[in-house]
């Protein structure tokens, strides 16, 4: 149970979003026993967001996991997550923060896990 947040200052065209929702699909694999089955990605892009003093191009990647994962689990998937969102939107690396959550009760279908 996955979920994905991207927030960025930058515009996401329609054609990079599918992009990056088909990549991040793979990528969460990375985290063992998690998939694409089962994440849910959202967008907020053109956000007022600024990041060491500066509006150039930035994002801000929320991952949230049921459970949790070791740290280099962690650490292959904060990787790739910046290489994706350098390829489709051309964000630097050093630009990205990536943040997890690992959430001991998830909700779906009227219950939890």
């Amino acid at each position: 149970m996955p979920y994905i947040h991207i927030t960025t200052n930058t515009h996401i065209p329609d054609n990079a979003e599918e992009l990056l929702k088909t990549q991040l699909g793979h990528a969460i694999g990375i985290i063992p026993g998690k998939s694409e089955a089962w994440l849910m990605v959202s967008f907020t892009d053109e956000a007022r967001l600024w990041f060491a003093g500066s509006d150039a191009p930035a994002a801000l990647a929320e991952v949230s996991v049921y459970g949790g994962a070791q740290a280099d689990a962690y650490d292959d998937l904060t990787s790739r997550i910046t290489e994706i969102l350098e390829g489709a939107l051309d964000i630097a690396p050093d630009r990205v923060y990536v943040k997890y959550t690992e959430t001991e009760h998830w909700g779906w279908n009227g219950r939890n896990f």
